[in-house]
């Protein structure tokens, strides 16, 4: 006996359907109820898929194929990283990978400065202050946020933002923290200031 098509089988259930279960009919035809249910998932067409690539890519422009692909996947499409990487150069929407820009040379100079806080324990307040430069990359340029902080309560002490690497960048956190407090020990780039160099 030849075993009839799937659309076949819905097309019988359907008719039978006005007098017996879904079940009953499944069991005397020998159809599985899970295959009558089961609706495969449509292959994008490339129009759609260049359409929700583009649209998710101008949402998110520093999302890469990957990220873009988990998100398709997490919305339904059927699609793999390979097509997603190759319609996304096709359309010029590919993610460059960003330089990274160094802030600090701990290193440099003729004699680099030792790490007095090592082996110090800091059990209070205002005992130790430390310093750092990070940046944030945004779309076309870096921003540099410079940070103070005290190591014990790890409370900011102060913070500046520029559009530039500069000595400012570093003074006006200090400057501000010091309307404040003072530190026994200013901890910065493997640089200490002591409060007597204050």
């Amino acid at each position: 006996m030849v075993r009839p098509k799937l659309t076949q089988q819905r097309e019988i259930v359907e008719a039978l359907r006005t007098d017996y279960s879904v079940r009953q009919i499944c069991e005397v035809l020998g159809f599985t109820r899970s295959r009558l249910y089961y609706h495969p998932k449509q292959d994008p067409s490339e129009a759609v898929l260049r359409d929700e690539i583009e649209t998710l890519a101008l949402r998110y422009p520093t999302y890469g194929y990957r990220r873009i692909t988990e998100m398709l996947v997490r919305m339904g499409y059927s699609v793999g990283s390979k097509r997603v990487a190759r319609l996304m150069k096709a359309a010029n929407l590919s993610v460059s990978v960003k330089r990274i820009c160094q802030t600090t040379t701990s290193t440099a100079g003729r004699h680099p400065w030792v790490n007095r806080l090592k082996d110090l324990e800091v059990s209070r307040c205002d005992q130790v202050w430390v310093g750092d430069i990070t940046y944030v990359c945004l779309k076309a340029h870096f921003v540099y946020v410079s940070l103070l902080m005290d190591v014990f309560t790890r409370m900011i002490r102060g913070w500046h933002l520029s559009q530039h690497l500069s000595q400012s960048l570093t003074l006006k956190p200090l400057e501000e923290a010091f309307c404040h407090s003072v530190p026994e020990i200013h901890h910065c780039f493997e640089k200490e200031l002591t409060r007597n160099h204050i």
